[in-house]
């Protein structure tokens, strides 16, 4: 018995058909070759499940009973058919449905195991590759169209989904609303009534309002005829409101967003934290009724020591609790519920507040619905009827766990009958103006989704995250989603070129088509080349229509040229380039019109006015602060590597040119203490408190404090192949015995060094149990390949050291 993180492999284009800038994105729709990768490959999936299942002779598929799930099914299919014992699928793979994780259920499920669906794991297979090729052609078009032309264009990917787009679009069409709308004036008769000593009354108009000034009057002075107001009705009724239905995800993710002011990814992401400490039942799910065989009564009496609601599920138990609502059973997952007691010292404050919440509505779901009375009063004064109304409270029910929604307490209606007669207090007329809808909010934008069919419970929260970290939408004030600049850009374009791109309803068709496959209706390359098809066109006129978008964007943006200020010269030219601050930050030469590339998240400055050897670009630093890491690089060589085995977007700590100063060969040490790719590269500017980084990780060593001079020597260390060092230390603060300025040797092994090395800002993770803490890789970068040398005991040491 054992399990998956989610999904084993995901879909990704080969690696040739993954650089912007060789290939066409048009080539993505129908000439780019996917493979399956692993989704992690630090957890080595593949290779677990076959060492698990190596051997084994059937083999039983517990997944998520939905389309993902099955999906999964057939990734771990796939992974242990190679080992397993003579593999006749038919025969020796079973699929257990199940819903829920009781006895029952279990048992059930493995006394009626199936085979997995293949039609509905080829659905998901049709998703995965049209959200593929199409969000990536679109987002690699727009992002290279656009990024080279407008400098405070804020984001630094332009991307483009099939969910994403119309989740956006949603955001935009408000904003429109609210900036289109225009205020009207509207009137309304406002009375007030008294009996005796009893306090005024203020009644409603039955016209409510209207919008011409001169009927207004007019009723107004049909009703001042009267100095007295005449009941006409008064109805008693008893109404009831419903308790909730059982939680699944999108209702949760609903209250979170509107009530504990919690972002659908965040709400997520500590439900299924109290998911795997075992607080709540699996929180993605479609469902809202409970299964027939459902404990309610066990897991109410989880918590009937509970100071909050104990007393409240003590009389459910006595008195018998109420059965559910029926809800909608889709058949993935039960219902969202705790599943044991809980304290808020044992979650943290958020944590919390989610589980409380989950527990207050699953309690709701079984408790007796709220009754109250409704009463109605109709007045006549002159010829305009008005009507007062209040509601009294029966009993609470449900609402005494969820108070927020329980009936608000008000002022007791006179008592009064038919044809009894009041004195009019007042009668005026009140001028009001019609206001415009606010911004969406997160729960709105989530009903919507749901309404539409875009994304599903487990991807709403990723649609709606996605739109504002691309800076498409700012969360103001109550989880309010107010578009950008560019968001509403971005929509506007996709409306004046085609506005299907961001409709809801090409997504809707979309899921139709491929919900034809889940059900054996439709064949799966049919549907996907169907749908390609479509979008490809969709791409290519959108290609050549792009100036319509462009068009908006000069009106928002301000022109690549007109942005930045001078920083270093361009190696082509000799001009001043200029940087651009604005995300992505990136330089740009006016002259030339070429835009380079720059590392994001760090300060950029000029470095001492040196140049590279290769292009004549002037040098560049580039650092995360003083307690981080920094290095060199050159503009030109960042976006196009000059060797082959150099990666794109890399600095002179990556470099293999064999003799530049600023390169791995000349600065490289040895290999990282805590990665297996990276090597320590000695910082140059770091002086007086010295350090080297690893070029991969965020490894940091601390090395020689106050030295007058660090340097790389040409030798190397007879026991591990490191790089040796020479230090030139002030006289006056040597630590060198017999007052000695300078000394060559090894940072990791030689023992005059030791106690002058620090390693900082990494996580380590037990350099002893890979057999020493800083190997051999390729010494200092000189381009030697294979396998590192197995550590001498010395570096066994220096593992023991870093610990």
């Amino acid at each position: 018995m054992t399990s998956v993180c989610g999904h084993v492999m995901s879909l990704d284009f080969i690696a040739k058909y993954n650089n912007w800038d060789k290939v066409d994105p048009a080539e993505l729709f129908s000439k780019a070759p996917t493979e399956k990768k692993e989704v992690n490959p630090k957890l080595n999936m593949v290779k677990f499940l076959q060492v698990e299942a190596r051997g084994c002779d059937y083999l039983v598929l517990w997944l998520d009973c939905d389309k993902e799930g099955e999906n999964i099914c057939f990734e771990v299919m796939e992974a242990v058919q190679p080992v397993m014992k003579g593999v006749v699928w038919e025969q020796t793979v079973y699929r257990a449905k199940f819903s829920s994780i009781t006895d029952t259920d279990i048992w059930k499920a493995m006394n009626h195991l199936g085979e997995p669906n293949r039609n509905e794991a080829l659905s998901v297979d049709a998703r995965q590759e049209l959200d593929l090729r199409i969000g990536c052609a679109f987002t690699r078009f727009q992002t290279k169209y656009f990024q080279g032309k407008y400098g405070n264009l804020d984001s630094s990917l332009v991307s483009f989904g099939p969910c994403q787009t119309p989740t956006l679009g949603f955001c935009v069409e408000r904003h429109d609303k609210i900036q289109s709308f225009k205020p009207e004036n509207y009137w309304v008769i406002h009375a007030k009534v008294f009996k005796g000593k009893d306090n005024p009354l203020t009644l409603d108009w039955n016209r409510v309002k209207v919008f011409d000034k001169e009927v207004a009057q007019m009723f107004v002075s049909l009703a001042k005829t009267s100095k007295e107001a005449r009941v006409e009705s008064v109805t008693k009724k008893e109404k009831t409101k419903q308790r909730p239905l059982a939680l699944n995800t999108v209702e949760m993710l609903r209250v979170a967003s509107s009530s504990l002011g919690m972002g659908p990814q965040y709400t997520m992401q500590i439900a299924e934290r109290l998911y795997t400490q075992g607080y709540i039942s699996y929180p993605r799910t479609e469902t809202t009724h409970y299964p027939e065989n459902f404990d309610l009564k066990g897991t109410l009496k989880q918590q009937i020591n509970c100071r909050l609601w104990g007393e409240e599920v003590k009389s459910l138990l006595s008195n018998g609790i109420n059965h559910p609502k029926k809800g909608v059973d889709v058949g993935d997952h039960p219902p969202i519920t705790p599943m044991r007691a809980a304290s808020e010292e044992e979650l943290g404050s958020d944590g919390w507040r989610l589980y409380e919440y989950i527990t207050r509505h699953f309690i709701a779901t079984v408790s007796q619905d709220c009754k109250y009375l409704q009463t109605t009063i109709v007045f006549s004064i002159g010829t305009e009827a008005f009507t007062c109304s209040g509601k009294t409270l029966i009993s609470p029910g449900y609402t005494a766990l969820m108070p927020w929604q329980g009936i608000p307490l008000e002022e007791a209606l006179p008592v009064c009958e038919s044809g009894d007669i009041f004195t009019v207090d007042e009668i005026k007329l009140v001028e009001k103006q019609t206001s415009p809808p606010d911004y969406l909010t997160e729960a709105e934008l989530i009903t919507l989704m749901e309404k539409h069919g875009i994304g599903t419970d487990a991807s709403i929260p990723v649609h709606i995250n996605n739109i504002c970290q691309r800076n498409y939408v700012t969360v103001e004030n109550g989880r309010k989603l107010k578009p950008t600049s560019l968001g509403i850009v971005l929509v506007h374009g996709y409306y004046k070129i085609d506005a299907e791109l961001v409709l809801p309803t090409i997504r809707s068709a979309v899921e139709k088509q491929l919900n034809l496959i889940a059900l054996g209706k439709a064949h799966f390359q049919q549907v996907l080349q169907h749908a390609l098809d479509i979008f490809k066109r969709k791409f290519h006129y959108f290609v050549d229509s792009i100036c319509g978008m462009d068009e908006l964007m000069e009106v928002s943006f301000s022109p690549i040229a007109d942005a930045g200020k001078p920083i270093s010269r361009c190696g082509k030219c000799r001009r001043f380039m200029k940087f651009i601050q604005a995300k992505p930050s990136r330089l740009h030469c006016s002259h030339c019109d070429e835009t380079y590339s720059l590392p994001q998240n760090g300060a950029i400055k000029l470095y001492k006015e040196l140049r590279c050897p290769l292009d004549d670009f002037e040098l560049l630093l580039w650092t995360s602060g003083t307690r981080g890491k920094s290095y060199p690089l050159c503009p030109y060589c960042f976006s196009n590597p000059p060797f082959r085995d150099m990666k794109k977007n890399v600095g002179c700590n990556e470099c293999t040119h064999p003799s530049c100063q600023h390169s791995l060969n000349s600065l490289g040490i040895g290999q990282c203490v805590e990665c297996d790719s990276g090597v320590l590269v000695l910082d140059p500017t770091s002086g007086p408190k010295w350090k080297m980084s690893c070029n991969r990780c965020n490894v940091v060593v601390h090395f020689f404090e106050h030295a007058h001079r660090v340097q790389v020597a040409q030798e190397n260390c007879n026991a591990c192949d490191a790089s040796l060092v020479t230090v030139d230390f002030n006289k006056a603060r040597t630590p060198l015995p017999a007052g000695e300025t300078q000394h060559t040797g090894c940072v990791f092994c030689d023992s005059v060094f030791q106690g002058l090395v620090e390693l900082k800002h990494a996580t380590m993770r037990h350099p002893m149990h890979r057999g020493g803490g800083a190997r051999r890789g390729r010494g200092r970068g000189r381009g030697r390949r294979g396998p590192p040398k197995k550590p001498k005991d010395k570096m066994a040491e220096l593992a023991a050291y870093f610990v």
